[in-house]
């Protein structure tokens, strides 16, 4: 069990959470299964002011209107709040949000206090209110604006969109920056339901994480459209999404479709059509889909993710649309999310590897399914290679699968260890006890711990209970407290080695030797092989040294016509190549690059190997960084920032 702070009973919180699932729910919505909420107590999260212990939000019901020329979204947010029997305060989380008053269900004022801010964690808000008595609801109203710079939102201009015509907005709140638009329960671990009212200029299209519920909208006052939503599931707040702009939307199939721009939603509905072969494949892999419609939206450029697991709307970078689905493995990263992440979801940031660990592991495993064995042993053999790159880079104690990030940013957990190591660990499980046996406690786990919190102690409770049963020679051979608590790569792992990258990986050695570019069969080459010659390096040189020649790299750029290239991890991987060298003539397709994306992944790591430059590459970076800023979500300007500086 989650370890309890001994301030309330197992049941106590059980007829607190008990409520989330009898709220009802969409026709096209399983109901939450009672067992979701029967069993599961607190650990403390380090990263939120609340105390859901004593009383916490159950549901979240907002009502906002966007004002793009302040850019500040106003209204209230109506909380449902639960407790033990005798509870007179709440506290929620807020960042730099204006609370003009708080009251009750009747009008009436409720007394509410903001403490001190601390960096990144806002301020913790706590509302008064008359003791509960058992089984009791408090609704409080808050009424509230964002400011310009929330952190979880990015108002662009209409220049910095596709169509250049209209505004648009969007939000990102993981890990811990819904409080700085919506005041609640800002912890993963604090699971609510919730509904919106969304109001915006007639022109632009409101679309939520939830299910839609005036697809045409309706009329607000002159010039304003109001557009419903409601989550009848209960999620951790990360997870409530918003866009508003210019958008337009078209059916893959019955359950699955892409929201984008007018001007782009052609490409992108052609690029994602697998998108429904995979929520096929992943059902057949690890049970029902539980969140109704999977629809996906394709943000501008600035969006600083590859994507994110919004439920019923996986947003997604325009960086994925290649042309020939080669990155769609990102979609089946989101989508498997739909089972790790939001369905069982890490109680604390300082667990992300359950997260992201089972994610990836899953999105091998419908890349499989929807490829082939070898396509999806390319991805793993890549993944490692970055996760090699981490592991060299990152202090030892953060090489743990399970972290500590008590007073840090939890950003910076959200590395590849969580991914790449997590995943790695699932695989030795299932190499070690056979596939047939680990999917079967796989699809399991998702149904056992269904619209839960979970921490690794948890998971180890499970897995020791429903897998290993007692076999104490299959504990020793697992190893599972070592990948867990123990920094880097435990003996056991087994690295993936693709047999397709053997004739890539001796094309990048003839051709760092003195053979032609020519002779690379770059056309006949998937994106995967591409990115693989792109990030080999000589084993046997200095360290830091420079491996090709300036006439070498001219060949490479000139003969695989890398300045044309639109792929952005082959535009990536050959400008870290570029950089690392000082190769001035492709500087404008480094600033081209990153003055017309934002997204982190590529963004953060060309600016650190720029700033590793010296004399060379700082001044490139502080003037590049200062043009292309102003386009960038704050979740990658805090990143580079501490890298560059602020312009």
């Amino acid at each position: 069990m989650i370890r309890t702070l001994g301030l309330v009973s197992a049941l106590a919180l059980a007829t607190a959470l008990s409520g989330c699932a009898a709220m009802g729910g969409a026709s096209d919505m399983p109901p939450v299964p009672a067992s979701a909420a029967s069993t599961v107590d607190y650990v403390r999260d380090v990263h939120s002011y609340a105390r859901p212990e004593i009383a916490r939000v159950r549901h979240v019901s907002l009502d906002l209107t966007a004002d793009f020329e302040a850019r500040v979204l106003s209204g209230t947010a109506t909380l449902d709040v639960q407790g033990v029997p005798g509870a007179n305060e709440v506290v929620l989380d807020v960042r730099d949000l204006d609370i003009r008053n708080v009251r009750d269900a009747s009008g009436a004022p409720l007394q509410y206090e903001t403490g001190a801010p601390a960096e990144f964690l806002g301020q913790p808000l706590t509302i008064r209110f008359p003791a509960l008595a058992p089984g009791a609801t408090q609704r409080i109203v808050i009424d509230y604006a964002t400011r310009p710079d929330a952190a979880a939102l990015q108002w662009l201009t209409p220049q910095q969109t596709a169509g250049g015509r209209l505004p648009y907005l969007f939000s990102q709140g993981q890990a811990i920056l819904t409080r700085t638009w919506v005041p609640t329960q800002d912890s993963p671990g604090v699971r609510q339901t919730w509904d919106a009212r969304i109001v915006a200029p007639s022109e632009v299209k409101a679309v939520m994480s939830a299910e839609m519920l005036t697809p045409e909208g309706e009329p607000a006052g002159e010039g304003l459209t109001a557009w419903r939503f409601r989550m009848t599931n209960p999620v951790p707040p990360y997870l409530i999404a918003i866009g508003v702009g210019d958008v337009d939307f078209a059916a893959i199939d019955e359950r699955t479709g892409v929201w984008t721009e007018p001007s782009e939603l052609q490409a992108a509905h052609h690029e994602l059509v697998p998108t429904a072969e995979m929520v096929d494949l992943a059902e057949r892999l690890y049970g029902p889909y539980r969140w109704g419609r999977y629809d996906l939206l394709v943000l501008p450029p600035s969006f600083p993710f590859g994507g994110m697991e919004n439920p019923r709307l996986t947003f997604a970078t325009p960086t994925i649309i290649a042309g020939d689905r080669s990155l769609v493995s990102l979609v089946a990263h989101e989508l498997a999310h739909s089972w790790s992440g939001n369905l069982v979801t890490n109680a604390t940031w300082d667990d992300f590897w359950l997260n992201e660990g089972f994610t990836t592991y899953f999105e091998n495993r419908i890349m499989e399914a929807l490829e082939g064995p070898e396509r999806a042993l390319m991805l793993q053999s890549l993944g490692w290679g970055d996760l090699q790159d981490t592991l060299a880079s990152t202090p030892p104690a953060d090489t743990r699968l399970k972290l500590d990030l008590a007073g840090r940013d939890p950003d910076e957990g959200m590395s590849d260890v969580a991914y790449e190591k997590g995943a790695s660990f699932l695989r030795t499980i299932e190499r070690i006890v056979g596939r047939e046996r680990f999917d079967a406690w796989l699809t399991g786990y998702f149904e056992r711990n269904a619209f839960r919190p979970m921490t690794t102690e948890l998971f180890l409770e499970d897995i020791r209970e429903h897998l290993v049963r007692g076999d104490a020679a299959l504990e020793r051979q697992l190893m599972m407290d070592a990948w867990i608590y123990q920094p880097g790569m435990p003996s056991n792992w087994v690295p993936p080695v693709s047999d397709a990258f053997v004739p890539v990986d001796a094309a990048a050695a003839a051709f760092v030797a003195g053979g032609p570019a020519s002779a690379i069969p770059w056309s006949g080459w998937s994106t995967q092989e591409r990115q693989r010659f792109l990030a080999w390096r000589p084993t046997d040189g200095a360290e830091g040294a420079d491996w090709l020649t300036p006439a070498q790299l001219a060949d490479l750029e000139s003969t695989l016509k890398l300045r044309d290239e639109g792929n952005a991890e082959v535009v990536f991987g050959w400008l870290q190549i570029a950089v690392q060298h000082r190769y001035q003539p492709a500087v404008p397709t480094l600033e081209k690059f990153l003055t017309t994306m934002g997204r982190r992944k590529f963004v953060l790591p060309l600016f650190q190997s720029l700033w590793a430059e010296g004399d060379w590459g700082r001044p490139i970076a502080r003037r590049i960084y200062a043009e292309a800023r102003p386009g960038y979500h704050p979740v990658t300007t805090g990143s580079v920032d501490a890298v560059v500086g602020r312009p």
